[in-house]
């Protein structure tokens, strides 16, 4: 797929994404064409990208980016997932926290990163300790911040017709982004659509030429294999055999990968009623 300028909603080719969400986007110049004040940080944001990816084979991209995201924001971590059937499909993470975190979203199945997902719109949950956002979220906000996380930015990646998943960002402190931090954000997210879309291929050790992205993806195979099963076993449509295998992993602290490895290789099955 070819992204073409007026598909970026994030800027990258030029524009820029409003605080709101809203895809108002601006030149870079003032009506007299002159320079803004936002160029500057704009080419400093895209040579630390460019030095973040350099020499990356196609299936480091997506790690790479997100340790970019926490080399220019004010977060500790940073994850891509890919929405897939109402699951998450995490392709990176800049950490171990950071990776926990998305496999924590994809086990509760709610959080930020779904609505970003749903309304193709970035969901800035700026305090998940009180007010708002933690009644908003409560169950999710009671497991992140036990894991030492007090904010998340969640930002949809594709274009304005196609959600593919979302850059989510994680934050230490309760605290929103400033005007520039957002656009920074945002200038990582489209690089990472980018790469989403257009990166080819590449061949394995044996020579076998494979998608890089079903790669990085062939873990969360079991995941969709296990939800499988649990209908066979059960007689379920597929949204209570998600919801069931969910329910099992919350109760047991794991995350859905680990327990639909378990489910696949038969050393664990879910019981009926």
């Amino acid at each position: 797929m070819v992204v073409r300028p007026e598909d970026d909603r994030y800027g990258f080719f030029g524009g820029a994404l409003r605080p709101d969400g809203e895809g108002h986007r601006t030149s870079g110049h003032d009506a007299r064409g002159r320079r803004t004040e936002r160029d500057p940080d704009r080419l400093r944001t895209a040579e630390v990208i460019a030095e973040g990816v350099r020499d990356a084979q196609p299936g480091e991209i997506p790690a790479r980016l997100c340790g970019v995201a926490v080399t220019l924001l004010p977060v500790v971590g940073a994850s891509v997932s890919l929405r897939s059937d109402g699951m998450s499909v995490q392709l990176g993470a800049s950490s171990d926290q950071a990776s926990y975190l998305a496999e924590l979203q994809a086990t509760l199945g709610d959080g930020p990163f779904l609505y970003a997902s749903e309304a193709g719109a970035p969901v800035l949950a700026c305090d998940l300790t009180a007010g708002r956002d933690a009644r908003r979220w409560p169950v999710f906000a009671q497991q992140v911040t036990a894991a030492g996380v007090r904010a998340v930015y969640s930002l949809p990646l594709g274009n304005d017709t196609v959600t593919l998943g979302t850059l989510d960002l994680y934050r230490a402190t309760p605290g929103g982004l400033t005007e520039h931090e957002l656009h920074r954000a945002l200038m990582v997210a489209g690089v990472m659509t980018l790469a989403l879309m257009i990166l080819p291929r590449e061949e394995d050790d044996s020579g076998a030429d494979e998608p890089w992205l079903g790669g990085l993806a062939t873990d969360h195979d079991k995941v969709y294999q296990a939800i499988g099963m649990i209908m066979a076993q059960l007689g379920v449509d597929a949204d209570e055999a998600t919801a069931r295998l969910r329910a099992r992993a919350f109760t047991q602290g794991r995350t859905v990968l680990e327990v639909a490895r378990d489910v696949v290789a038969h050393r664990m099955m879910l019981e009926g009623g």
